[in-house]
């Protein structure tokens, strides 16, 4: 494949479908946080450390736009503590937001540049995986039936039998 091929075509847009859910899963804090600061925004960054982890390795976004978050090292759903490490790119700046004034700076300094990286990796990696991905160990497959062969436990070399004697 030549490199036209992931700027183009269905690559291109399932890593427009994967900002798209990100985008709602943060504007959906963003609308919280508007409205009910500070707790809207404490709930909000709440949300986005679980979020991942919830219904079968889908947040809100996620769900909405057919996608589900597992786990490369056993193909499992998402776990709470995969969700958390995947999102703390974004975590961390909101987190810093609670705080006003000088929050508000470090939130913005650092806001910027992490989001950047993440849709630069999204975006310029073969794999479509994020920062937080790979900081977790985890990636994203489409709820469509076609990769549900990630999601059947592994099974392990020793089955629990007796070898014969």
């Amino acid at each position: 494949m030549n490199r036209k091929d992931f700027r183009d075509g269905p690559l291109r847009q399932a890593r427009l479908n994967r900002l798209m859910a990100k985008l709602i899963d943060v504007g959906l804090v963003t609308l919280g946080a508007v409205f009910y600061y500070p707790m809207g925004l404490i709930l909000g960054i709440i949300y986005l450390c679980i979020s991942d982890s919830l219904y079968d390795g889908q947040s809100i976004g996620k769900r909405f736009m057919g996608f589900g978050v597992v786990s490369l090292i056993d193909g499992s759903p998402c776990s709470t503590w995969q969700s958390f490490v995947r999102n703390l790119p974004f975590t961390v700046p909101l987190f810093f937001f609670i705080f006003p004034y000088w929050g508000w700076i470090f939130s913005a300094i650092f806001a910027l540049p992490l989001a950047a990286m993440e849709v630069y990796f999204l975006f310029k990696q073969k794999s479509m995986h994020r920062l937080g991905d790979l900081m977790a160990d985890t990636t994203v497959i489409a709820n469509d039936g076609t990769r549900l062969d990630l999601r059947k436990p592994k099974s392990t070399w020793f089955d629990g039998t007796p070898l014969p004697q």
